[in-house]
């Protein structure tokens, strides 16, 4: 797993879930393990948070989603999705997103950072309403493809800077370097 500033990447994004956690900004938190990461396991386990194996992690993020939303209560009224390769993922726009729904902005909301405004912005927030649309979904789809901007019911929360993807390990690079 890549290390980014002494720590694996993931931990970033999982410890700002945790505190959204533990401020009620979530009602739960599942991080979704493929098979065998047993590296990732770990990371999850030193952040507190719970994990959910996914036995199919051929199937791509479309599989991960349907997986873990699977695992959420059922009085839960929405989802937030982050990804674990976004590490510079801030609370500020968790909360956000979540005030939104809770002002009925929309089903599907995400953010749109100042630094990136033409990419399509994570995490994103899913109405319970949506959720069966992921049976749709193959592969590494995600939602993003059945809401573009101006779809009804899909709505822009703008938020400051960027929450760039480390695919990559020039991505790692270039983030390691521009992160103050």
């Amino acid at each position: 797993m890549a290390p980014l500033r002494g720590r694996p990447l993931a931990s970033h994004a999982f410890e700002v879930v945790r505190r959204a956690r533990a401020s009620d900004v979530l009602a739960d938190a599942i991080v979704i393990v493929g098979r065998g990461d047993d590296a990732l396991m770990e990371v999850v386990r030193e952040t507190g948070l719970r994990a959910v194996v996914n036995d199919s992690p051929e199937q791509g993020l479309s599989g991960s989603l349907r997986r873990g939303l699977a695992e959420l209560d059922a009085n839960a009224g929405a989802a937030l999705v982050l990804l674990a390769d976004q590490p510079m993922v801030r609370a500020a726009t968790l909360e956000a997103l979540v005030a939104g729904w809770r002002t009925g902005l929309g089903n599907f909301i995400r953010p749109r950072y100042a630094d990136a405004p033409d990419q399509p912005g994570h995490p994103v927030l899913l109405d319970r309403a949506v959720w069966p649309l992921v049976a749709l979904l193959e592969g590494d789809a995600g939602l993003g493809l059945l809401f573009p901007p101006g779809t009804p019911g899909v709505a822009l929360i703008d938020v400051a800077g960027s929450n760039p993807d480390v695919d990559t390990r020039d991505d790692l690079t270039t983030l390691e370097g521009s992160w103050t």
